[in-house]
């Protein structure tokens, strides 16, 4: 089957959103071509923002990240994840009292910065939670899957508390044909569990589509007619561009297969705009 040339239609747009797992870089480090495809962009005088879900890492970690797989050239101001979302809801909402948090101790350095005192679930003490006035799931590695998911579920049980997810990715590819479950599959079986709606930060939601945004228009004029966003999971890229009014463009290049993207947008009713294989074809 062809596909049209996501070098053809981004020409259509001033903006170019770009997700990061999945597009731009994959489980063997950069996609092959993208900095080729990145090179096209800027010499087209096009502006892009890189839109993450990934809130294991600061926004700078994630530049150096990129500067270490080849990538250079991409300024802070570009790269926009769900953990500033997060972190900027925690320095307005919570005040007080220690913060609970499922993940790495990077991924809470830098999200819970706020001046807060914070705690990974392995050292909370479920006979002791007075003080812990709030908790966060960051990411789907730095705690022990077998004890401390039960833990904090068993920590919600006993306290009712704002819960914070700073990644809505139920599952990332770790190989061309397989996925791992990540931060925000995990809080879905806990949300359904306890019958409790958490706080969602990250694609589809659309904080980081509005931060982008305004941060879009403060230097020129821009509109939502102007934008493409590009991503390669329906039920978070696409829907999320969908609801905040843009353009999307669905890539076959990391969670949604070639074999099965059709069934995909009929069984979910998210529909892109645009397929194209990747962003270097």
């Amino acid at each position: 089957m062809s596909y049209p040339s996501f070098f053809d239609i981004a020409e259509q747009f001033k903006v170019i959103m770009l997700d990061s797992y999945g597009v731009v870089k994959n489980h063997n480090g950069l996609i092959k071509g993208a900095d080729k495809t990145l090179a096209f962009i800027r010499e087209q005088k096009k502006l892009f923002r890189i839109l993450t879900n990934d809130a294991s890492r600061s926004p700078q970690q994630q530049v150096d990240k990129y500067v270490e797989l080849g990538l250079p050239g991409i300024q802070l101001h570009e790269m926009i994840t769900s953990g500033m979302m997060a972190k900027h809801f925690l320095e307005q909402k919570i005040t007080s009292g220690k913060i609970a948090y499922l993940g790495t101790e990077n991924s809470a350095d830098y999200i819970l910065q706020a001046g807060l005192e914070h705690i990974a679930v392995a050292d909370v003490d479920l006979n002791n939670i007075d003080d812990i006035s709030a908790c966060v799931f960051l990411d789907d590695e730095g705690f022990d899957w077998n004890i401390d998911i039960n833990k904090v579920v068993n920590l919600l049980r006993k306290k009712n508390m704002p819960v914070i997810l700073a990644n809505s990715d139920y599952y990332y590819p770790v190989s061309h044909n397989d996925i791992a479950i990540a931060t925000g599959g995990v809080a879905k079986l806990v949300e359904n569990m306890l019958g409790k709606k958490f706080i969602h930060f990250g694609k589809p939601d659309s904080q980081m589509f509005m931060y982008a945004y305004e941060q879009l228009i403060q230097d020129e004029y821009i509109n939502k007619n102007d934008i493409l966003m590009v991503g390669d999971t329906l039920r978070t890229d696409i829907l999320g561009g969908n609801k905040f009014g843009v353009k999307t463009m669905l890539v076959l290049s990391g969670n949604t297969r070639e074999d099965n993207y059709e069934s995909q947008i009929r069984s979910t009713g998210i529909i892109p705009d645009f397929v194209c294989k990747s962003i270097m074809e």
